[in-house]
């Protein structure tokens, strides 16, 4: 099997990453949504720490952040 140049193998990488962390986005909302706040909001945390130190990009909070029942 011939393998792709880096810049297709760093494409694949990254969206990998990024399918990876809409799942993680979804089982967050819902966690919080079945009242699991101290897992959902020590997952955001986790996915803030992935985006910003391990991808470069920018945080925008999850809306499971902003509420009182964190």
């Amino acid at each position: 099997m011939a393998r792709d140049d880096n810049g297709d193998e760093t494409d694949r990488y990254r969206q990998a990453a990024t399918d990876a962390l809409e799942q993680l986005d979804w089982c967050i909302g819902y966690l919080h949504g079945i009242h699991k706040t101290k897992v959902s909001s020590q997952l955001a945390k986790n996915r803030a720490f992935i985006k910003k130190n391990l991808l470069k990009q920018a945080v925008e909070p999850m809306p499971t952040e902003k509420t009182d029942e964190t």
